[in-house]
């Protein structure tokens, strides 16, 4: 048994170790999206697969609690060299699109397993039907590239050489990839190294008691802050962008129910699994980490010192629907997973904001707009690559306003230098910033969101805009502050061809065509008009807020760029409604006249009771009925005709 402080000191070992796994991709990687961009994770796991150390500093927090124990038992053997790789997502439910390649090591120690290296990267491209792999308007998983089933890449220290041959010949810029996939066992290398020699320095046995201790400690941790919930159910829900091509709003639906120091996230009444790409592929594993990152991310946030490790979810379990949005089936499109990942996020924050309302903030975006561009230079070679995120700020907090430009369930995606972007790809950037007036307004605001607009200069230039989201159903406000402002998406800006992309993901372009994209604004909290005036000011001084938001938005009102503060106070006392406390955009409170809790809960059980291959086909009809229907029968016995009429149309 290791004493308290000595456990410290291994789980800062076993830390830096992950540090310099992450360092090492980091500056050895290909492209930018990995080496800029920073999509990547890197962790140790145990003999059995549980994730006890992560980067501290770089890389995707979204996998910190992960479970690789079904990936590692898909190899029939370890032996010391071997290094596996996977990109698969029916295979042990760990890489969960196509893009993301697993890898991952063994640490012997004196012939004897201790632990292993494991990491991912997002690579720009793995093929498929469109550049950059991944857009929601495809529909199977057989579209978004090559699939690597788990194999081992090194076997005790030999290159299988077919693998890269696999790679090379199956994606657009196979040189890229090749060498990004020799930054990952630069990693796992430098990995291996490292806790050999923290194993040899603490000695095998008490290794793997201390690693053990680890996760208990996170595992206590979070037991404790679960006590100070209220026990209860808290129920929200929320929606993603318009499925495509039939255009109704994904519903990422949440029961949380605290009881003690247990939690359980209940995902009963979300959509069936779409005919767009954004489904999960999590194979219902409870702890799942795609369904737990927002559970952590509030976890953390109630208490910074909390340990990020497998322990950190033993005390929490998901439900996860069979053949739902959040747990589809076997060769279901799955490419977008990440946006839905988001919502899932989100409907986490907003159902701890019914239970602990003074302490959460507003809801984040919900999406980034990952750019990518495929073209050619002007010498003719073709080019392809990711020129960053663009997406919207956090959401304001009870105690301040939101970061600007990134914030939320992406907020750890760095953006890449635009000089960085011109040097690699014909393109001139005309705007990369922050966009005014974007962020919610509230006592405090919420973040800005990013802007960027580019200029194509190359023929049969493609841009991708994957993970685009809230074009349509704006961040929600709380406690009396206003909704967000959505995301636009738009070609040749301010000329007579203009047009909006709405949630367009794949784009040709000619050259000359102007591209421009603004992120979705992030929530504000709290009452506008408690915002102190000289914040307001200082807002529209550095140009966060322009002089007409400050006075329709917060009864400021700006003469000749001085505080009318006579007409502000009779603009401030003026009698007005008061606020609810989640505040929802004018779309979706419109959409809810409709499709209430009530409706929602019978169309659930209704697809419940169908095949799973008929769910997403039923759902469009039922829709497509009630909006037919008008409303004019009681929702029990109008629904129980619909699904009466479809089974006699369908039997099943």
């Amino acid at each position: 048994m290791i004493d308290a402080r000595n456990l410290q000191v291994l789980a800062n070992f076993c830390g830096a170790a992950a540090d310099a796994m992450a360092f090492t991709l980091m500056r050895t990687a290909h492209s930018a999206f990995v080496k800029e961009t920073e999509d990547f994770s890197c962790q140790i796991v145990t003999r059995e697969g549980l994730a006890f150390a992560n980067p501290r500093q770089f890389g995707a927090p979204w996998y910190s609690g992960i479970d690789y124990g079904p990936l590692l038992a898909c190899i029939d053997e370890y032996n010391e060299g071997d290094i596996c790789i996977t990109n698969d997502p029916t295979a042990g439910h760990v890489a969960t699109h196509t893009p993301d390649i697993h890898i991952w090591k063994p640490v012997f120690h004196e012939g004897q397993l201790a632990c292993f290296v494991v990491g991912h990267i997002h690579n720009t491209d793995v093929g498929g039907a469109v550049p950059a792999s991944l857009s929601r308007a495809l529909t199977e998983i057989a579209q978004e590239g090559l699939r690597i089933p788990p194999v081992k890449l090194y076997d005790r220290g030999v290159e299988n050489p077919f693998v890269a041959r696999l790679i090379r010949s199956n994606v657009r810029m196979p040189e890229q990839n090749i060498g990004d996939l020799a930054a990952q066992v630069a990693s796992v290398n430098v990995g291996e190294r490292k806790m050999a020699e923290i194993i040899r320095r603490f000695g095998f046995d008490t290794f793997l008691d201390g690693v053990e201790q680890i996760l208990d400690h996170a595992e206590a941790q979070v037991r404790r802050i679960l006590t100070t919930i209220p026990d209860g159910d808290y129920f929200f829900a929320d929606y993603a962008d318009e499925d495509a091509p039939q255009g109704l709003p994904a519903r990422i639906a949440l029961t949380l129910r605290i009881r003690g120091d247990q939690v359980e996230l209940d995902y009963t009444g979300s959509d069936p699994q779409l005919g767009s790409s954004l489904n999960m592929p999590t194979g219902g594993r409870e702890r799942h980490p795609l369904v737990m990152v927002g559970l952590t991310y509030v976890l953390y946030t109630l208490d910074n010192s909390l340990w990020l490790n497998a322990g950190t979810l033993r005390p929490a379990r998901a439900v996860l629907p069979e053949g739902s949005v959040v747990n589809s089936a076997p060769g279901a499109a799955v490419g977008m997973r990440s946006l839905t990942c988001a919502m899932t996020q989100i409907v986490t924050v907003g159902a701890f904001a019914r239970a602990l309302p003074d302490l959460i903030p507003a809801a984040a975006p919900g999406g980034n707009a990952i750019m990518n561009i495929k073209t050619v230079d002007r010498a003719g070679r073709p080019v392809m690559a990711s020129i960053g995120p663009v997406g919207g700020g956090g959401g304001a907090t009870p105690f301040g306003d939101g970061s600007d430009g990134a914030g939320g369930a992406t907020g750890f995606l760095r953006n890449t230098p635009i000089e960085i972007s011109e040097a690699e790809v014909p393109i001139r950037f005309r705007r990369y910033g922050l966009e005014r007036d974007t962020g919610a307004a509230g006592r405090w605001r919420g973040g800005l969101s990013a802007v960027m607009e580019f200029e194509v200069s190359s023929p049969g230039t493609v841009v991708t805009a994957r993970n685009r989201n809230r074009s349509i159903m704006p961040a929600w406000g709380l406690r009396g502050a206003a909704e967000a402002g959505v995301s636009t998406f738009t070609r040749n800006p301010g000329r007579a061809d203009e047009q909006d992309l709405g949630n367009t993901d794949v784009v040709q372009c000619a050259p000359g065509d102007v591209i421009r994209v603004v992120g979705p604004g992030a929530g504000g909290w709290g009452d506008p008009l408690t915002r102190p005036v000289d914040l307001v000011m200082a807002d529209v001084a550095k140009g966060a807020i322009s002089a007409e938001r400050a006075e329709a938005d917060y009864g400021v009102v700006i003469r000749d760029g001085e505080v009318d503060h006579a007409a502000t106070r009779a603009c401030r006392a003026a009698p007005r409604a008061k606020a609810p406390d989640f505040t929802f955009g004018a779309r979706r409170v419109e959409f809810e006249r409709v499709w209430t809790p009530e409706r929602y809960d019978l169309l659930t059980e209704f697809l419940a009771s169908v095949p799973v291959g008929w769910r997403f086909f039923l759902k469009q009809q039922v829709f497509a009925a009630v909006e037919k229907a008008g409303g004019t029968a009681p929702v029990g016995q109008e629904m129980a005709a619909i699904f009466a009429d479809l089974r006699d149309r369908h039997p099943l």
